[in-house]
This record gives C-alpha cells, sequence and structure tokens, in this order.
C-alpha cells in the first residue's frame, strides 16, 4: 500500500493529509475496521478539517464495502460519536479528526461497544491480512443525532441551579462553534462566542490552545467583558480548558477536581479516578471530600479503563480529557463545560479563589527530554532516590512527604517525561533541578 505505515499510533490513526493519510488508507481503514467488528452497524462523524469530507467518504467506502451498515452523523463534535455507540447500541464508532493537531493532519478515533477503544496497531494487524471486500456491502444512512445527543448531556446537570454568569466561550473555529448553540440553548447563561465559524485552517488561534499565545483573545475578551469564566476547547471538543475572570489559565487537575467535588455532590462516596502525574492535591481533596480516589497510568485510555473497571462515576488527566461513567465511560468536553458552570452558580466565590484553595503545592510543567537509553535512566532515578517509596505504575514515581516526581517513557518517541511537584516552590525548583541533572548526566 502507497500510504505511511507510521499513522498507527498508541491510541488512534493519525498522518499529515495526503503525504501520510489519505483516501486509500482511509478505506484500508474502514475495511480493516469491518474486518476487526465482523458485521453489524457502525456510526461515523467528522470535524470540519479540510480533508475530513474526503477521508470520511472513504472510510465509509470501506466500512461499507467490508458488510458493515453505516449510519452517518456528519459534523458532529466527537463524544456524539462516543454517545452513538452507548446510546444507540452501535458496534463501533469512528471520529474523523486530528483533534488538536495542526490543519494538516487528520486521523480517526475508534470505539467500540463498552467503550473498547481500538489501537492504531489493532488496526495495522488487520491491514496487514487484510480480506476482500465483502460480496453484500453494507448500506449507507444519515442520522440526525443531535437531539438525543443535547438531551444525554444538559442530563448531566441541574438546570434549576444555573445562574446568569457571563461566559466567554473560544471555539477556536472547532466543532464547538457548532455544539454550543444548540447545547447553551434556553440556558440563562450570558455567553459571548468567540472564533465560532467553523474553519478546519484555524485562522485565528491553533487547535491547541495550549500552544504558545492561544489563549490571549480569550484572556483579553474575559477581561474586556468582565466575565466569571472563559471556556477553551480543541478542535474536536473533547480537550477544555477554563480561564478564570482574571484570563488566567486553570491549570488541568485543578479542573478535575472542580469535576470532582460536583460530582461528589450528587454521588456521596464515589470513586474518581485520576492520573499519575495530578497533584498530589487532587487525592487529597477527594478523600477529604468523603470520594475515593483511583490513580491510573497516563492516557485518557486509562483512565476510562477505571471507570469501567472500578465503577468511577469520573476520571480526569492534565491533557484536560474528562471521562464520566455515565457517558459509557468516555470523555467529553461539553458534558466538563455545563458541570463547571453548575459548580460556579452554586458557589459564592470568583473561580480564581476556588483555583487558590485548590492549589497548595508548587508544580512544574511537564519538562521532556531525549535519551539513548530511558531504562537504564530510570534505573538511575531508582538508585538515586532508594530511601523514598517508589513505585512504577508508569515510568518511575518517587515519593517524599514534602514532594514527589514522575519521569515516564514516552510510547511514541525517543523522550522521557518529567513532572516534579512539592510543598514549596523553592522546594520544587531544587529538587527539578536535582532530577533533570540526573537525566543529563545518564
Amino acid at each position: 500500500m502507497s500510504f505511511n505505515q507510521n499513522i498507527f499510533k498508541a491510541y488512534d490513526v493519525r498522518g499529515v493529509y495526503p503525504e501520510e493519510l489519505n483516501e486509500e488508507a482511509a478505506q484500508a481503514v474502514g475495511l480493516a475496521v469491518a474486518s476487526l467488528v465482523g458485521s453489524g452497524r457502525a456510526v461515523i462523524g467528522r470535524d470540519m478539517r479540510l480533508s475530513s469530507p474526503q477521508l470520511h467518504q472513504a472510510l465509509i467506502n470501506g466500512l461499507c464495502a467490508g458488510g458493515l451498515t453505516v449510519d452517518d452523523i456528519e459534523m458532529v463534535p466527537i463524544d456524539a460519536v462516543y454517545f452513538g455507540v452507548g446510546a444507540h447500541n452501535y458496534d463501533v464508532g469512528i471520529m474523523v479528526t486530528a483533534s488538536h493537531n495542526p490543519p494538516q493532519y487528520n486521523g480517526f478515533k475508534i470505539t467500540r461497544r463498552h467503550t473498547q477503544w481500538v489501537r492504531g496497531s489493532e488496526i495495522k494487524e488487520h491491514i496487514s491480512a487484510i480480506l476482500p471486500a465483502n460480496t453484500q456491502p453494507g448500506g449507507l444512512n444519515v442520522f440526525d443525532i443531535w437531539p438525543t445527543y443535547i438531551k444525554h448531556v444538559r442530563s448531566f446537570i441541574n438546570e434549576a441551579v444555573l445562574k446568569p454568569l457571563k461566559i466567554v466561550v473560544d471555539a477556536g473555529n472547532g466543532m464547538a462553534g457548532k455544539t454550543i448553540p444548540l447545547l447553551f440553548d434556553k440556558l440563562p447563561f450570558n455567553w459571548q462566542p468567540l472564533f465560532f465559524e467553523l474553519d478546519g485552517t484555524f485562522p485565528n488561534r491553533p487547535s491547541n490552545p495550549l500552544a504558545q499565545g492561544a489563549s490571549q483573545a480569550c484572556a483579553e475578551a474575559v477581561k474586556a467583558n468582565k466575565a466569571d469564566v472563559g471556556i477553551m476547547f480543541d478542535g474536536d471538543t473533547d480537550r477544555i480548558f477554563f480561564l478564570d475572570e482574571n484570563g488566567q489559565f486553570v491549570p488541568a487537575d485543578v479542573t478535575m477536581l472542580l469535576l470532582a467535588k460536583e460530582a461528589l455532590r450528587k454521588e456521596p462516596g464515589a470513586k474518581i479516578a485520576y492520573n499519575l502525574i495530578c497533584s498530589r492535591a487532587v487525592p487529597e481533596f477527594i478523600t477529604r471530600w468523603g470520594g475515593q480516589p483511583i490513580r491510573t497510568a497516563v492516557g485518557y485510555v486509562n483512565v476510562s479503563q477505571a471507570l469501567l473497571n472500578q465503577g468511577a462515576v469520573m476520571g480526569g488527566e492534565l491533557s484536560a480529557h474528562y471521562s464520566f461513567r455515565r457517558n459509557f465511560s468516555a470523555d467529553s468536553g461539553m458534558i466538563a463545560a455545563l458541570m463547571v458552570l453548575e459548580l460556579l452558580s452554586q458557589e459564592n466565590k470568583p473561580l480564581s479563589e476556588l483555583v487558590r484553595e485548590l492549589s497548595p503545592y508548587a508544580k512544574s510543567p511537564e519538562v521532556n527530554f531525549e535519551v539513548e537509553n530511558k531504562e537504564l535512566t530510570l534505573k538511575k532515578i531508582k538508585d538515586h532516590f532508594n530511601d523514598a517509596k517508589i513505585d512504577e505504575l508508569d515510568g518511575v514515581t518517587v515519593e517524599y512527604p514534602d514532594w514527589w516526581c514522575n519521569v515516564r517513557p514516552s510510547n511514541t518517541e525517543p523522550l522521557l517525561r518529567v513532572t516534579v511537584e512539592a510543598k514549596t516552590i523553592e522546594l520544587m525548583k531544587t529538587k527539578q533541578a536535582e532530577v533533570l541533572k540526573l537525566i543529563k548526566e545518564s
């Protein structure tokens, strides 16, 4: 086949269009999914990227040729596909999207029933042993999922407690621009749209809200309008970021705590999943509020699995994916948005004050290091801190009473990722320097 085999990633299929991911690849992926599933029904959605219509059609051609019946829900946020699989009993769902990647990228995120995430490696295996197209091709229908999807997302909140909060919503020319007007319809919010025109070239800011300068326009709009909160989405809306009333980013693990607090208000004693590079404050506050913290490896797939396997009510991580048990254990930026707005409606405090209360520690941003021998470097970390509490759930986590660090290998690159947190900023900087020096000398 003429397409690049590197499109098969740890959690999905993704690459540059058309050099790596093209129509031939999309049709082959469709056939591979049909081979993997065997028979049944598929639900397919896409985002607004310029290459999405072509890849979407080629994917459908492959699925139908492989014998699956396809329901096309057209241009939707990604959680509408997850909702479709769970609520409408599809055998498989596929979203055509490259999430927060630059415009030249595209890809496929695939899930089966019961939130079984299909990894790129699984697709690659089925492509390498692909069977001829089914002699009895499946059919194609167009399905309007919006009414049931919007009802489902709004079912996570009590609309009666909502207040007329002033909100700036930055869609970044992504799928939130189509979704938010429908989701917020008849809710009491006073909201201002920013970059709501669907445009897969992302003319106003990068699809990734964390990219350099991406939040500037939203922050300025929040301050100019004296808004209570700013909300930013990535292209397919699975990642969501909040800005306080001063235009400052809310750390993703603090957002996780805001969601956990609201979830525990509704379901006291529930389990909450979080990944191991979240702040130590996350399990501490969940326990203080009567919940049960569940620690997972990094990756939204691992958080979702904790919801499935341990019955956690919700979970989240630093990449700003937030998953919900009643959302079929899948993530949803839209559900997270409504739950945080519900919490703000009930708290008589500005968002900045809530963030301060939930941020007792000094935490470093993740630092990436390219190393030749990841395993040898991890052993060196363990040997150096041999008097610490050490676990290897994901890389190496070193814990002391007043600080901790995690050093973990990337799944896809020759990198080690380093996170350090301490009781004071001075101690955090000292320990971060110590850990980074060890890695550099490896």
